[in-house]
């Protein structure tokens, strides 16, 4: 009978330690199993040898069977492991690292794998600490600032000129200015702009400077990389000089940048995109804003909180995308506030002169103190030469991967805005964990069957899963109802009830299957929603759940309510 100790990875309790002896005693050829959390390790004995990947087949996907480690020399400041590792190494050995061999099986190694990251965005940050926790030696690449679009130049000071720009909007005017007397405020964008960045500095050095700093697995490497061959990256050092990086993984998260249109006369001009817009410290007399989803709608409205006459020129309508009343309800409330929406208009040229922008559209000549282009985001791949390593882009540049985020390249993965997948940093980072986990041998993937979206307008767009239209697109019978906020008690004592919930179940079974919802808050509304979705709950199981009375959410009960029965007949806190 042979007897063999192998370390168990991915254990975190004593529970653990449970379910991988439960998975192994289901492999027939195993006469006996043992599982130890203290001791990380698992003891089988069988007729016959097994291979590991046999029995790691048997396990749930978070845990892996390794052989124990030989000893090694003490580590060096260049091999020096991680905290994690330091504690599987006192409780039986450091844990062997796969190693890329050349028919693309994996080996064991001895020494540490090399890991480069290109980029310290969302993806590139969460696949470094990833595979640093793994044991890993990771060499991060940046060619310019650390933290990528969201914290710097996107969500984070993005959101926080939104608010700010809602606090003048309160100000200014709202539901109680009968008992409330509005005030006009006076906005000195110059100390918001001081107060913004501050913020952004704050988070960029705690979250991402201070982090690289203090983890000996993480090598930051300041430059702009590209591939020389599939296991090799030259590096032209912001100081100057060249230097090639080996690696037996990469990891590619460069993110993506405004995409500009190639309307005439525009590049002669000194147009904004939201890097240039969210970085002024003045607000422009007249603002004309090209594009109609969600950058484009965010800080237009931003901007007219803020004090600009603001004109958007949609190509088609607002959110053009989604179910058509979430575009209509955004720009009656555009409207509302004074910001001119003008939709199906398109400039046929730009140009600027005395200090002013002029576009020719098809309605007519438009002038505008600033010009801001919003039309998308490119993937950021053109300069990283990916024929180098067989690296697959498809037609708008984006890296094609597959749901292990590993490219046509065995060797390269990628992750974030510069692959095919949803723009949210929340599924870049995700993606770039999940990519960490398979480079250093794990099995990951990523499901993007159910990813909520919010745009902070206000009201708020928040949708997750299938709209009407896509879900009849894909051969899907459908029952739908849409909730308007004035049966929600919540929208009736805060005195605005502009918006509505609108719930898409699959018809005969009533599993719900999309929500949309153009609410105050709604992207607190989607959450829920998503959870819903994720557990496969019908309709008629929504509306039996316990909501809390008055919070927004609880029109998503309504709503659902709404399929078998007038929730205009009900009581205010009816179940």
């Amino acid at each position: 009978m042979n007897e063999r100790i192998l370390n168990v990875t991915g254990m975190t309790c004593a529970d653990c330690a449970h379910h991988v002896e439960k998975a192994l005693q289901a492999v027939p050829e195993l006469a006996e199993v043992a599982v130890s959390y203290p001791k990380r390790e698992a003891r089988i004995r069988s007729a016959q040898p097994l291979p590991l990947a046999r029995l790691n087949e048997a396990l749930p996907r978070n845990y892996r069977l390794v052989e124990p480690a030989v000893a090694e020399a003490a580590p060096t400041a260049a091999t020096k492991p991680s905290t994690v590792g330091k504690v599987l190494g006192a409780l039986g050995g450091l844990l062997k690292q796969p190693r890329s061999t050349s028919n693309n099986t994996l080996e064991e190694s001895s020494t540490p794998l090399r890991i480069a990251v290109i980029g310290s965005g969302g993806a590139a940050m969460a696949g470094a600490i990833k595979a640093a926790e793994s044991g890993a030696q990771v060499t991060l690449i940046e060619r310019g600032t650390i933290g990528g679009t969201c914290v710097n130049v996107g969500c984070v000071p993005s959101k926080i000129m939104i608010r700010a720009a809602h606090v003048a909007h309160v100000r200014r005017t709202s539901s109680f200015d009968d008992g409330i007397a509005a005030c006009a405020p006076a906005i000195d964008r110059t100390r918001l702009f001081a107060q913004q960045q501050a913020r952004v500095d704050e988070l960029r050095h705690a979250k991402y400077e201070t982090i690289l700093a203090s983890n000996p697995n993480i090598e930051l490497v300041r430059g702009e990389a590209r591939f020389k061959d599939g296991h090799h990256l030259i590096v032209n050092l912001t100081d100057g000089g060249e230097r090639e990086v080996a690696f037996d993984r990469c990891l590619v998260a460069t993110g993506a940048s405004a995409a500009v249109p190639p309307i005439p006369g525009l590049k002669d001009t000194p147009y904004w995109t939201s890097n240039e817009a969210l970085a002024s410290d003045t607000i422009p007399a007249r603002l004309a804003v090209i594009g109609s989803s969600v950058v484009a709608v965010e800080l237009a409205q931003a901007f007219a909180r803020l004090g600009s006459q603001v004109t958007i020129l949609a190509r088609s309508t607002l959110f053009f995308r989604e179910d058509p009343a979430v575009g209509e309800a955004v720009t009656a409330a555009f409207r509302v506030e004074g910001i001119e929406v003008l939709e199906q208009t398109q400039a046929s040229q730009v140009s600027y002169q005395d200090g002013a922008f002029v576009l020719a559209t098809n309605h007519g000549e438009l002038r505008a103190d600033r010009l801001l282009i919003a039309t998308g985001r490119s993937p950021n791949t053109r300069s990283l030469a990916l024929e180098n390593a067989g690296v697959t882009r498809d037609e708008r540049g984006a890296i094609v991967v597959d749901r292990t985020m590993r490219t046509s390249a065995a060797d390269i993965y990628a992750a974030g805005d510069c692959t095919s997948q949803p723009q949210f940093v929340y599924v870049a980072a995700a993606a770039g964990t999940r990519a960490a986990i398979n480079m250093t041998g794990g099995d990951a993937t990523l499901d993007l069957d159910t990813v909520p979206a919010v745009v902070f307008t206000d009201p708020q767009v928040a949708t997750v899963g299938y709209s009407e239209a896509e879900a009849h697109h894909d051969g899907i019978e459908t029952d739908t109802r849409t909730l308007t906020l004035d049966n929600v008690p919540r929208a009736l004592v805060n005195f605005d009830t502009h918006g509505f919930i609108k719930l898409v179940a699959e018809a005969g079974t009533g599993r719900l299957i999309g929500v949309q919802a153009v609410t105050p808050e709604a992207g607190e509304i989607i959450q829920t929603a998503a959870l819903a979705l994720r557990a496969r709950m019908t309709v008629h199981d929504l509306a039996d759940q316990l909501f809390p009375y008055l919070t927004m959410v609880e029109g998503l009960k309504l709503a659902a309510q709404t399929f078998v029965k007038d929730v205009k007949q009900l009581s205010c806190c009816a179940g």
